[in-house]
């Protein structure tokens, strides 16, 4: 059985009726604000993303793993799916299990299988830092459709994700897994554009830490315009939609939702010119997987489904930008 998952073409904000390739503009502040786009909203390329039923579907790890973050090593070859969809993230390195497993009970109809994401030794490579570290796994955009998303597209991406029992999870406080996008943009009257990484992360309460009643789990926004966390909805077992869009005014736009319904006006979070960039361009999305880095302590067992990507507008080529550096 084949899976279809609809996605509506036309959304309503507030009171208007909002079709793409035009969306509604606001006044903000000195300068047009966009209303936010629902992610999922647009054309669905197919080029992008994965659905995880190939039974070959296989990732090689070419170990070692990078660790840019830490050591400044990259180690190539870069781990890579045998479908091609999927690249280690050179930043940070590839998580120790990418394996395809049957889809958890209620997932989305028609699925069989989604994709496992855990680490045990996440940082640098032989060594052990007894300090939360990530891994990170990217699913690629700029290179399967050629060139790099400008944010007048309206570029989305939407996944689905299976959050464990409590009983499951890493007896750790703290964050436990990331979903989360590159890209570039710059500050008013900054020259050139750099690098960064908005996104949204699942944090864990641990029942072991004093002030911690029960185990508990909450969503946050990163980030604000000065790239602080922001609190989000508490988060429960079971399956969970989460999705972030971008528009023209270079705003990030963050959504979440529990179960697989599409995602909607109401699932709205948030949107901040995050780090207090404006938005130039999209490049991929990627999935964080974190843990204590003790040498053997798993982290969490996080499974992820039908990671999608959507252009509401079509694409203009983008610019050549001299000046290119990276925000950390």
């Amino acid at each position: 059985m084949s899976r279809i998952v609809r996605w509506p073409l036309i959304f309503a904000v507030a009171t208007l009726v909002v079709s793409f390739p035009n969306p509604e503009v606001v006044a903000d502040g000195d300068m047009l604000s966009m209303q936010p786009i629902v992610p999922g909203t647009g054309q669905h390329f197919t080029e992008v993303g994965d659905d995880f039923e190939d039974p070959s579907w296989s990732y090689n790890y070419n170990h070692p793993k990078s660790s840019r973050n830490i050591n400044k090593r990259e180690h190539a070859p870069l781990g890579v799916s045998l479908n091609g969809r999927w690249l280690e993230g050179p930043h940070r390195g590839t998580p120790d299990v990418m394996q395809r497993v049957p889809t958890p009970k209620g997932g989305l109809p028609g699925s069989q299988s989604s994709l496992l994401i855990r680490s045990v030794h996440p940082g640098i490579p032989g060594q052990i830092t007894y300090q939360p570290q990530q891994d990170d796994v990217m699913v690629q955009v700029k290179r399967r459709l050629g060139q790099a998303i400008p944010v007048s597209a309206m570029p989305s991406c939407v996944v689905r994700v299976y959050v464990p029992d409590f009983e499951e999870w890493e007896d750790r406080s703290g964050a436990s897994f990331g979903f989360r996008a590159d890209v570039w943009g710059a500050k008013p009257g900054q020259r050139g554009i750099e690098q960064y990484w908005p996104g949204m992360f699942i944090n864990f309460r641990s029942e072991s830490d004093r002030g911690n009643r029960d185990d508990s789990a909450f969503l946050t926004v990163r980030g604000d315009h000065m790239g602080r966390d922001i609190r989000g909805p508490e988060i429960t077992p079971g399956w969970w939609t989460l999705g972030m869009s971008f528009t023209g005014d270079g705003k990030c736009h963050f959504y979440a939702r529990k179960g697989l319904d599409n995602l909607t006006e109401r699932d709205h979070l948030a949107s901040y010119y995050c780090y207090g960039f404006r938005a130039q361009r999209f490049d991929l999305f990627f999935f964080n997987v974190v843990c204590g880095d003790n040498g053997k302590t798993w982290s969490t067992p996080w499974i992820i489904d039908d990671p999608r990507f959507y252009c509401v507008a079509p694409m203009a080529r983008q610019p050549h930008y001299g000046n290119r550096r990276t925000m950390r």
